[in-house]
């Protein structure tokens, strides 16, 4: 069975960045790249692997060059770095990368907090960052964090959103990603949304961000889709949160978003596969798997075929 409203939205599996950013253990530069070439052989279409922000503010992260280093071109170009200033562009292009997330936020403050620059400066620096981008034949996108809510000034005004969004110092952007960062919208505000911001930028990809802070991220993301979304983020197990976004929870689960729209290259054994993947690296981190489906594939309906049946002991 597949999603019936909407095309099918390809996955991009964000746990070598946003799912690691909070974990008190770290992963080596060996084991990211494993399991990147795992997601990857599964046949998740995306991936982002890490980001520019500094090292000593986000331990997690201080590896990125390495792994970026580590992945050939082929793998390289379905995966995906966070940079927020025009020198992160150039740094992990020369290390290889060349898809680009630029992120900024939509509040000054949170964008003060996470980048320590206001929103304005940020996007100013965006022209020079895409000119980056471009001169090494890579891909930027425009992500706007803190596009539902901000935890420092609450409620973010649409209005607000989409004047970033229609800027035309971004207008190099390829995809225009929009983030619920505290995980507190609800489907028909990321509907509304994502439908007038598809109306405004109508050249770009169309990226949704979710987590699943108030249990609504499965949700929120297939009302994303249904409103012209073709990318959408998740993290195995449900793992991660922003540090300089108090009240950000874990990502939506990967596995519960491909539960969710079942593409074809998702079938019961790469669900089993996948699953052990997770509870091996979540095991490591110690940290919990939230995944409801990862709970499901568990349960005792042998009938259903997404069930794992246990090998004979």
């Amino acid at each position: 069975m597949t999603y019936p409203y909407a095309p099918q939205p390809t996955l991009r599996d964000v746990t070598l960045r946003d799912g690691l950013q909070l974990t008190g253990k770290l992963l080596s530069t060996e084991r990211k790249v494993e399991i990147a070439r795992q997601l990857l052989a599964f046949g998740v279409p995306e991936l982002e692997i890490g980001s520019m922000a500094r090292g000593d503010l986000v331990p997690p992260m201080a590896n990125t060059l390495e792994v970026i280093a580590e992945l050939t071109p082929d793998e390289l170009r379905r995966c995906w770095v966070w940079v927020a200033t025009p020198r992160h562009v150039e740094k992990a292009a020369a290390a290889g990368a060349r898809n680009f997330q630029y992120c900024l936020s939509a509040s000054d403050k949170h964008n003060q907090a996470n980048i320590g620059r206001s929103t304005d400066a940020s996007l100013a620096a965006f022209p020079d960052a895409e000119q980056i981008s471009r001169d090494v034949g890579g891909t930027i996108e425009l992500c706007i964090a803190t596009a539902f809510t901000c935890p420092f000034d609450g409620e973010v005004p649409m209005d607000r959103v989409i004047s970033i969004a229609d800027d035309p110092r971004t207008d190099g952007a390829a995809d225009l990603v929009l983030c619920d960062t505290l995980g507190q919208a609800v489907p028909a505000q990321v509907s509304r949304l994502f439908r007038i911001a598809r109306e405004r930028t109508p050249q770009r990809r169309m990226v949704f961000h979710g987590h699943d802070t108030w249990g609504l991220g499965v949700a929120n993301t297939l009302a994303a889709v249904d409103a012209g979304a073709a990318m959408v983020d998740g993290s195995l197990g449900g793992l991660g949160g922003c540090p300089f976004a108090p009240g950000a929870s874990g990502n939506t689960s990967t596995e519960d978003l491909l539960f969710a729209t079942q593409p074809a290259w998702f079938t019961p054994d790469v669900l089993e596969a996948m699953i052990g993947l997770t509870d091996k690296m979540l095991a490591e981190l110690g940290e919990p798997n939230r995944s409801k489906t990862a709970q499901g594939a568990r349960s005792e309906a042998h009938a259903f075929p997404w069930v794992i049946t246990a090998p004979p002991s």
